[in-house]
């Protein structure tokens, strides 16, 4: 192993071997303390700590990391305290997830790191939005994310990496390859010889280097980093390494051959630095000693710190509020210009095209992004105009990737910006779907950060458009904590709602209805507004029965019971949705019908059903009823979807309550 002194002088020559051997140290302490049963699980990054510690310190310490479960030396060198990760590793309540996630799965502003999730490709694409908010604040830095050999078998790779070339966004894309994804070897995760020539697909650079080589990890970061500050593009940066521990203890190691592990370990990257000092007469074995032993003493005492704090006691309360960000509807003074009071006429797809714009002028760091949203203004033309006012830096079309957009609009909503993602149909959200389950939804019970995102989701039937772009996917949103579920059915709520999401810094899905946006009208303020998320409406009064609805279901039930004495609510939320309006007036009905377009089976009335039937018993004078789709996928023929959706029961499930 060659090391390249360069520029640097001997007392940084040893800070690099302190900053190198302080992770190890860790690490081995950690190995006996699973021995010894103390703690529970451990991920080692033995022979790969040169990597992480070169890395980082190339880094300024203002810019983002995004590392893996093996960097521990990118957290030590950004100098977090040791009983800080201790605690956390623990799951103790000074942990920085107060006991809620594990390992290195969580963030922090103070150190500007954002850890991964167990899927391992989707931090990547969350690197690239918090690139784009550093480029549209003008501000001269890189963002530096790592990945596995294995990851780059993800679609969030590919993804991730073509955003970022397509953007020029200022981005090192770092893979350890490291032979091994868990036992699977590298001959049967990718074909080609280096995983830096995928550079060449992107139009990027890429570099293949010797990972376990300190110096070189360094100087080429440092290269690499004061280059696309300047002049902002990705690049791809593989570095060679070797895992000497299993994927886990607990996995061991018997399925690597011995003969790689001899080799290996002739390139440690400590032992190997640390003789070039001694070569170097830049440290002696007597310093290397005292080291060594202050750091055994520090990591003991701090260790034992932690051990000693008292266990977390559950609270379901503390639990349940820390869910959400905390979130205050804002007043119409709050935005820009004058109140003027007037009305005009707006459909509703007009009045979600009003609501994107005043949130657009009020919020100079919201950034819509999207399929054809800019010059073309989108499938449905909601964003027609909006690229001739605010730019295309705000209004940014996107590669067909939505996983990538979806954490990249985290990335921007991390580094201070909101941004508002049109999915194309809101069929197409699986593709995102493990970012918004579990990055978007878990993100602020996990670590506290706010996640300021609004995904736009054009959803429903009644169009003929079968089964890829009619569904109605609201219940899979409505099961996931930490998401909210807006579903407006009129226009004067569809703006109302919009602007109240782009205000709250939790993710939230937004449902508009394709069947209406042309097809209903209404008389609607010009001037900026919300309305309250998780508050329902009665739309109609009466005493005979209550229909519980939201949107296009609102319309059914309108059409249906037109002179008649029955109640409509629409609950224009579905996640809060609000329990005391709904149970006032099944309390006053004595009976209830539940109406949605999804699917009968596991859709969200069976929620609401379940509800009423626990805490409105007393006062019903029927069951609560059902009506719903058919449970099949949506057909195109126009006669088989109206056979289809729940409108066509609707009278029938009505007389059959009102027999009762």
């Amino acid at each position: 192993m060659i090391f390249e002194r360069k520029n640097a002088d001997n007392d940084k020559l040893v800070s690099f071997y302190k900053a190198l051997l302080w992770p190890r140290m860790i690490e081995e302490k950690m190995l006996i303390l699973l021995r010894q049963g103390r703690i529970g699980k451990w991920f080692s990054g033995i022979g790969q700590e040169a990597i992480a510690v070169g890395s980082t310190l190339a880094m300024q310490p203002y810019e983002y990391i995004l590392p893996m479960h093996r960097n521990l030396g990118v957290f030590t060198t950004r100098d977090i305290p040791l009983s800080k990760l201790m605690a956390q590793w623990q799951g103790k309540a000074s942990g920085f997830t107060k006991g809620r996630d594990r390992s290195f799965h969580f963030g922090t502003q103070q150190y500007k790191i954002i850890g991964m999730i167990s899927h391992l490709g989707p931090q990547m694409a969350l690197a690239d939005g918090i690139a784009l908010a550093d480029v549209l604040s003008q501000k001269k830095r890189a963002t530096l994310v790592f990945t596995g050999e294995g990851g780059t078998s993800e679609g969030d790779f590919h993804e991730a990496l073509n955003v970022a070339s397509v953007w020029n966004l200022p981005v090192i894309f770092l893979i350890e390859n490291n032979g091994y994804g868990l036992s699977t070897p590298v001959n049967e995760q990718y074909k080609c010889e280096k995983l830096s020539d995928r550079a060449i697909g992107y139009g990027i650079e890429g570099r293949t280097i010797d990972g376990n080589n300190v110096l070189e990890v360094y100087h080429t970061m440092s290269e690499l980093a004061a280059d696309i500050r300047q002049n902002p593009r990705p690049v791809l940066l593989e570095c060679m390494t070797f895992r000497m521990r299993g994927h886990e203890e607990a996995s061991g190691t018997k399925y690597v051959p011995q003969e790689l592990f001899d080799e290996w370990k002739q390139k440690d990257p400590i032992a190997n630095f640390e003789q070039f000092l001694l070569s170097e007469g830049a440290i002696t074995q007597e310093k290397i000693d005292v080291i060594k032993k202050g750091y055994t003493t520090l990591i003991d005492v701090e260790i034992e710190k932690v051990f000693n704090e008292p266990d977390i006691v559950p609270d379901e309360a503390i639990e349940l509020a820390d869910m959400y960000k905390p979130c205050n509807n804002p007043t119409p003074d709050s935005y820009r210009g004058q109140q003027s009071n007037a009305k005009s006429s707006k459909r509703y797809i007009d009045a979600i095209s009003d609501g994107l714009r005043q949130g657009m002028q009020k919020h100079e760091n919201l950034v819509l992004m999207g399929q054809d949203i800019a010059e073309y203004g989108g499938a449905f033309k909601i964003t027609q105009g909006f690229v001739e006012e605010f730019g295309r830096a705000r209004v940014r079309n996107t590669p067909i990737c939505e996983s990538g957009i979806v954490g990249a609009a985290m990335g921007l909503s991390i580094n201070g910006y909101k941004s508002v993602v049109e999915m194309q149909f809101a069929d197409f959200v699986t593709c995102a779907f493990n970012q918004v389950i579990n990055n978007l939804a878990k993100t602020h019970y996990r670590w506290s950060e706010g996640v300021d995102v609004v995904v736009r989701m054009p959803t429903g039937a009644g169009t003929g458009a079968g089964p890829f772009h009619s569904q109605s996917n609201e219940a899979w949103f409505t099961k996931t904590p930490g998401l909210k579920v807006v579903y407006p059915a009129f226009p004067s709520d569809a703006k109302g709602l919009l602007l109240a999401a782009i205000e709250d810094p939790n993710p939230v899905m937004y449902f508009e209805h394709k069947y209406l946006y042309r097809s209903i009208s209404e008389d609607i303020s010009d001037d900026v507004y919300t309305v309250e998320i998780g508050k329902a409406r009665v739309v109609q009064t009466g005493a005979k029965a209550s229909i519980i609805t939201y949107g296009l279901g609102v319309h059914w039930a309108l059409e249906y019971a037109k002179g008649q004495d029955i109640e409509i609510i629409d609950l224009r939320s579905l996640q809060p949705w609000d329990k005391e309006t709904v149970e006032a007036s099944v309390k006053k009905t004595g009976k209830a019908l539940i109406l949605h377009e999804d699917t009968l089976t596991n859709g969200f009335g069976g929620e609401i059903a379940a509800h009423l039937a626990e805490n409105c018993f007393q006062c019903l004078d029927a069951p609560v009823m059902r009506c719903a789709s058919l449970d099949t996928a949506i057909p195109m023929n126009k006669a088989l979807e109206d056979q289809f959706l729940a409108k066509a029961r609707l009278a029938e499930a009505m007389e059959k309550l009102l027999k009762y």
